[in-house]
């Protein structure tokens, strides 16, 4: 789920002596005739009248060229934008409701707008919590891999399916627990306790990484997990269901879109 660098220069400057005479300004010198005269050529005020009026012009054609432009630029976008929502209406409508299995333990929770849902449960006095996630940024295969086979293609750019789950017994420290599920296996990442009074949990010490610890103690901690619902046999539903959303979640967000360029044509 889910970077900047910047630089800067100082550039010195010498000061020199500029005589302050240099900015005063003054005003443009009239051109007169050959002869003598204290009043400017009838021909050449004709033509800076007519310059000034050209310059007052000049705004109000490029206002209005400008609200042109935009208003195509605009309408293009909406057509656009509705040309995509029948496809994915289209998208929509040939997919069918995603239902839990039938010994699915968990509750969900899903907000429309949220990229994420919620699992729920009570389990021995424990309040369980899961923030369900998608990765979508997965690894890449090699493009000079002609030999890799379909399967291989379809398993390198198929989303992960994260975790965050919180473990609550109502009094006392909370535990959380980050881990991924693959195809085969449940990977936990991270363990970490929690003060109840410190949602944060910036100053928790985060303990080593999990694959650090000793195997056995891996292993019991696998266990404790699958007790309360959590093993790869999640990763199939969880996997079509957070699809399922991600297309709901797409057209509502188009939708939403297309509404707020036609309140800005208007």
């Amino acid at each position: 789920m889910a970077s900047s660098i910047a630089s800067s220069l100082l550039r010195r400057t010498a000061r020199l002596p500029i005589s302050s005479a240099i900015f005063v300004r003054r005003p443009p010198a009239l051109l007169y005739c050959s002869t003598v005269s204290s009043s400017p050529s009838p021909l050449l005020t004709r033509k800076f009248l007519i310059s000034s009026r050209t310059i007052r012009k000049l705004p109000a054609l490029f206002s209005l060229r400008f609200a042109s432009t935009k208003v195509d630029a605009d309408e293009n976008l909406d057509k656009v934008l509705q040309s995509e929502i029948e496809c994915a209406q289209e998208t929509e409508e040939n997919g069918r409701e995603i239902d839990a299995p039938k010994d699915f333990p968990f509750e969900i929770i899903d907000n429309s707008g949220d990229q994420t849902i919620i699992l729920k449960r009570e389990f021995a006095g424990e309040n369980i919590q899961a923030t369900v996630y998608m990765n979508f940024d997965g690894e890449e295969m090699s493009k000079d891999d002609d030999d890799a086979s379909e399967v291989d293609q379809d398993s390198a750019v198929s989303p992960n399916i994260s975790l965050l789950v919180t473990i609550d017994k109502g009094e006392g420290p909370v535990l959380e627990i980050g881990c991924n599920i693959n195809s085969s296996d449940l990977e936990i990442e991270s363990m970490t306790m929690k003060s109840s009074h410190d949602s944060d949990g910036q100053g928790a010490y985060q303990g080593p990484d999990f694959s650090e610890l000793d195997e056995s103690l891996q292993k019991a901690f696998h266990k404790y997990l699958k007790l309360r619902g959590f093993d790869s046999s999640l990763r199939d539903f969880l996997h079509e269901y957070m699809m399922h959303k991600d297309e709901r979640e797409y057209l509502t967000w188009l939708e939403n879109v297309k509404e707020f360029v036609g309140k800005l044509q208007t």
